[in-house]
């Protein structure tokens, strides 16, 4: 083979991960980065309005610099909003990320009975979608058609709404927890799986009982895994947007900026201003990433044998 021949079959081996990593690159400039930098591109402009904003160039989109990042910063809706969703994750991630570990270690106890069934039982929720699952609930939720306030009203507790202000955030709490515990119950009992069983024969040797085992064997492997879903879940309450927005139709107690994310679409969908909605969503994306760094810096050394 001459040399000519080498170094053209070394180019065709070197440029072959870049055409299977093509397809990857183009799917996430067009629906990922373009978007991005396009709201980007909206947040740093205005429309400016001269005379009586009626003629074809009465119109014109202005260069405003940051401008919108500050009114959207100091709009006292939405940081209101945000403490909204900070007490509505804070209880979402408590007994939604308990629950599936506590889940997943029964089913993964030896003494289970209908581990198959149960699995299935606890994931089924997650198919739901968002909007048809709060839909169920919200019709749940009404005195006149609900089992619930019958329950309640036997045990003694006749004057309880489901939706007024002072319980209408654990109303929601209870459909992100309904939908969203299979999921993370899943991800854990799959690592709980992927664990050999020598370590468990291992320690019953020793004399630990299966809750010595669950806490000192299984929830230290299963670390990683539960940073992984953690994550997940700080990432996707506080952005909560499906739950409050369906709920808001039959509850007076739902306003239109409940959370961050719906003070963005009535901005943009509602009052037309789409300048200011691009920069309030980037100031959301910006506060969204920060917990999450936070939670894998205090734990990844714990988790991942990592050092800070």
């Amino acid at each position: 083979m001459t040399k000519a021949n080498r170094g053209a079959r070394a180019h065709r081996t070197g440029a072959t991960p870049y055409l299977y990593l093509a397809p990857a690159v183009v799917l996430f400039t067009l629906f990922i980065a373009a978007p991005i930098g396009y709201t980007a591109y909206l947040s740093l402009r205005r429309v400016r309005f001269s005379g009586l904003g009626l003629g074809r160039k009465s119109r014109t989109e202005i260069f405003v610099g940051l401008d919108n990042y500050r009114t959207a910063v100091a709009d006292g809706e939405f940081w209101a909003g945000w403490l909204r969703v900070l007490g509505y994750a804070t209880l979402v991630l408590a007994l939604m990320l308990g629950l599936a570990l506590v889940f997943a270690l029964l089913l993964d106890s030896a003494r289970v009975r209908l581990a198959r069934f149960s699995r299935i039982a606890i994931f089924l929720p997650y198919a739901v979608p968002g909007v048809v699952a709060t839909l169920l609930w919200g019709f749940l939720y009404l005195p006149s058609l609900s089992p619930i306030h019958a329950t309640l009203r036997a045990f003694g507790f006749d004057d309880v709404d489901l939706l007024s202000p002072n319980t209408v955030m654990f109303s929601m709490v209870n459909v992100a927890i309904w939908g969203g515990t299979g999921f993370n119950m899943l991800v854990l009992y799959t690592q709980l799986r992927a664990i050999p069983r020598d370590y468990y024969e291992a320690a019953r040797i020793d004399g630990a009982g299966e809750l010595a085992i669950a806490l000192r064997v299984k929830v230290p492997i299963l670390a990683p895994a539960i940073v992984l879903t953690t994550v997940f879940s700080i990432i996707a309450t506080i952005q909560v947007f499906t739950e409050p927005m369906t709920l808001r139709p039959i509850s007076n107690a739902v306003s239109s900026t409940w959370s961050p994310l719906m003070k963005v679409y009535r901005d943009a969908f509602v009052t037309g201003d789409l300048y200011s909605a691009a920069a309030t969503s980037l100031v959301i994306a910006a506060i969204s990433v920060v917990p999450s760094l936070l939670f894998m810096r205090l734990v990844r050394r714990q988790a991942f044998g990592e050092e800070r």
